[in-house]
């Protein structure tokens, strides 16, 4: 039985807050793994042009809110 197999069957055993509880933590694990990416690639550069791009557009009059 893998890693994954064995955490699916435990996971099956918990009660219904216990889901509701792991379910929040996967979700605030998903949010901070999400956020610590995108400030890697900040700093490395990766989201520059985006940037550039979304400034270019809003000095343009694309960025406007409708």
């Amino acid at each position: 039985m893998t890693k994954l197999e064995q955490i699916q069957s435990s996971i099956e055993k918990l009660s219904a807050r216990e889901i509701a509880e792991l379910r929040d933590w996967l979700e605030e694990l998903d949010a901070r793994l999400f956020d610590e990416k995108i400030e890697r690639d900040a700093k490395a550069g990766k989201l520059d042009k985006l940037m550039a791009d979304a400034r270019a557009n809003l000095a343009g009059g694309l960025g406007e809110v409708l």
